[in-house]
């Protein structure tokens, strides 16, 4: 072979290498490349001792109904996961009922959309976000309701990316973003005039403390949305395929343990909210949501030689390459979650607090 055609061959690899990695990998324009996946606040050598750590916590399940030490291991896992989240599947962290005829982006910004409709605010209210990630379900809001949107979540590393994705949507006047704890938040009673989680309040060790909180910072008269992960009435705790899925579930997750649909809107009683409306949003006529799982099979292969060919040029951290084979598993289980309709992620409870409330 010349010279000539070694270069050709070397350019037209170069170019494949590039285009595969920087543009084929990408789930969302302007989105995180492939080249800058990391640790978020973790530092590149440390992201596979914090992997180890975070898998350790599920072998001391009695830590896992601690309060305090909840919060630490949520923020580790979004830590691991939120970079691979924003590659691979975008800005909004959830999931939504396939949309016959329609792409994932529009059926992902139809169900959140759907959710400040409920809550009926109008342009220049305020709504809190409850769990917010990097932000695109409070961008969607904002720019569909025309409301101020104000997001906390736990993970310092989700509030920069936030912040830069508002910016660059140019809704960074609209929406502000804040580090805490939805446990213990930094607002002021009866300080919004709505509410919304999507797919967040699963975190939470004991969802009484976070329905309480949003309660707290609601003005009387204010509705609350949520999309709940919960296991449905078709599941059985004594079948040992069903306990492995949920288990697999939690597990790739970061949640404490999985709650019954039964027990959603009786916690919403106990905190004093009056419950307006309830439904699973998955059951038919919707779509199946674990649909867009399935379909990214092929994605995942190549996303995952992409992951490990970086990782072992030094540029993408070790650690990252266990962290989504972990999330390929997941899919799996929430897979199977889906098809044998035991587990949804979309258990909706509209919620008021009474007009009278102190």
């Amino acid at each position: 072979m010349d010279a000539i055609s070694l270069l050709f061959t070397a350019s037209v690899v170069a170019v494949g290498i590039y285009w595969f990695i920087c543009v084929l990998g990408s789930a969302e324009q302007k989105g995180k490349s492939a080249l800058h996946l990391s640790g978020g606040s973790i530092s590149a050598d440390k992201v596979g001792d914090k992997y180890n750590q975070y898998w350790s916590f599920f072998c001391r399940p009695k830590e896992i109904e601690t309060v305090e030490k909840v919060p630490a291991f949520v923020d580790t896992f979004y830590n691991l996961v939120t970079d691979i989240y924003e590659w691979g599947w975008g800005q909004s962290f959830h999931f939504s009922p396939s949309l016959p005829g329609r792409s994932h982006h529009d059926a992902t910004r139809a169900h959140e959309e759907f959710a400040v409709d409920l809550l009926g605010v109008s342009r220049g209210s305020c709504v809190l976000d409850a769990g917010c990630g990097v932000g695109g379900p409070m961008r969607a809001i904002a720019a569909h309701s025309g409301a101020r949107v104000v997001g906390i979540t736990i993970n310092e590393y989700q509030v920069n990316r936030a912040r830069l994705h508002n910016k660059k949507a140019g809704l960074d006047k609209q929406c502000e973003v804040v580090c805490g704890n939805f446990l213990q938040m930094p607002f002021d009673d009866s300080s919004f005039n709505g509410a919304y989680s999507i797919e967040a309040t699963c975190h939470a060790p004991k969802l009484e403390e976070v329905y309480s909180e949003i309660y707290r910072v609601l003005k009387p008269g204010a509705l609350y949305v949520s999309y709940e992960w919960v296991t449905t009435e078709l599941y059985r705790a004594e079948n040992p395929e069903h306990v492995e899925i949920v288990q697999g579930i939690e597990r790739g997750d970061a949640l404490p343990g999985l709650r019954s649909y039964d027990q959603i809107a009786e916690t919403a009683r106990k905190v004093g909210f009056e419950v307006v409306k309830e439904k699973d949003l998955a059951k038919p006529p919707a779509g199946p949501w674990w649909a867009r799982l399935k379909m990214g099979r092929i994605a995942y292969w190549r996303n995952h030689i992409v992951v490990t060919f970086l990782s072992w040029l030094g540029i993408a951290p070790k650690g990252v390459v266990d962290v989504h084979e972990m999330l390929f598993k997941t899919a799996d289980y929430l897979t199977r979650g889906g098809e044998t309709g035991i587990f949804t992620p979309m258990h909706m409870i509209l919620c008021r607090k009474p007009v009278d409330a102190n």
